[in-house]
């Protein structure tokens, strides 16, 4: 796949897939468009932009349908995406992808409150997910390259769960997403 296809298949695929719930009070696309947005709100750089919008990328690429978490099956969204996209995004962007599960297990053995201030799905998924991290895993992931962005991104991913929220279309993310395109 050259990277031109590869923008066109994301696009795509948010086209075909985005409206799908997942648990949340909103759709994969609100989802994508609002953790991006709280991202560029915060000045983020554009490889942190594009991890957030395409964070949850991987919920896209299978055909398990929606709200798999409730039929007790992982499918390890994480690395669905950040496979999907590594040969055409910088590790700047797909090992926070890759980490941003690892992150809310991580904040929920370093901070109990972020453990009870989690959405009910979020709940759900993080036991399936393999709960909180242990001290030993923990200090593992604190040694990862892409930890704090990996934290970043998981804070918001956690925001971007806002009924109506007025958001930039995906569309305005293309020529930022292009410019990203390695490979």
């Amino acid at each position: 796949m050259t990277t031109r296809d590869c923008l066109q298949s994301i696009f795509a695929t948010y086209q075909k897939h985005g409206h799908r719930q997942y648990g949340e009070t909103v759709t994969e696309l609100q989802h994508a468009l609002q953790t991006a947005t709280f991202a560029r709100q915060r000045d983020e750089s554009d490889a942190m932009v594009a991890a957030a919008l395409l964070h949850d990328f991987g919920h896209l690429l299978h055909s398990s349908g929606e709200e798999i978490a409730q039929q007790g099956i992982d499918m390890r969204h994480e690395n669905l995406g950040a496979n999907h996209l590594a040969a055409h995004f910088s590790s700047a962007i797909v090992e926070p992808i890759r980490l941003h599960v690892e992150a809310k297990r991580y904040l929920c053995w370093a901070d109990p409150a972020y453990l009870a201030e989690l959405s009910g799905a979020s709940q759900l998924s993080l036991r399936l997910q393999g709960g909180p991290m242990d001290a030993a895993e923990a200090a593992q992931f604190q040694r990862h390259e892409y930890y704090s962005a990996a934290l970043r991104l998981r804070r918001y991913d956690d925001m971007g769960k806002v009924p109506g929220m007025a958001t930039p279309a995906l569309e305005d993310f293309r020529a930022m997403l292009a410019a990203l395109l390695v490979g």
